[in-house]
């Protein structure tokens, strides 16, 4: 992958979860701080950048009695293209978007691994037994005569 199409690929992924979590935080205590610093982002547009996040707001603040999961991906599929354009036109403001994130809505830790006993006592098994876990993590044997954990 060239230097641009990276670039490309970091603005795209910024972009779209600057819109999750602006939908995110639309609903939360913390919009009031956050808002002002994205709208500066927009630069000489900040004004009506404001304006269009306060509309975007109240939409999801009265879809919250309602269809909150649609008026969420809606803001989502509004604000991810213009977040894009915006970083693209200056990829300096990636990393001002990404402050914004780490400080307002860091990324979830990974999930836990979940964990999964079997156990086979005093069995005979004429055939196949296979268990399948995470991460293509496989265990098989054609018979079984006693005991087989895993």
């Amino acid at each position: 992958m060239n230097e641009g199409a990276a670039l490309d690929a970091e603005i795209t992924e910024i972009a779209t979860r600057g819109a999750a979590a602006l939908a995110g935080l639309m609903v939360t205590s913390a919009w009031e701080r956050v808002k002002p610093r994205i709208a500066a982002m927009f630069g000489h547009k900040a004004e009506s950048v404001s304006e269009e996040l306060d509309e975007t707001h109240a939409e999801l603040v009265a879809a919250q009695e309602g269809d909150s999961e649609s008026a969420a991906q809606s803001a989502q599929g509004e604000w991810a293209p213009k977040l894009r354009r915006l970083l693209a036109g200056n990829p300096a403001m990636v990393d001002e978007l990404r402050s914004i994130l780490d400080e307002f809505a860091p990324e979830p830790p990974e999930e836990a691994t979940t964990v999964y006993h079997n156990e086979l006592k005093n069995t005979t098994v004429h055939g196949t037994v296979l268990q399948v876990g995470n991460a293509g993590k496989v265990v098989h044997t054609e018979t079984v005569n006693g005991n087989l954990n895993f």
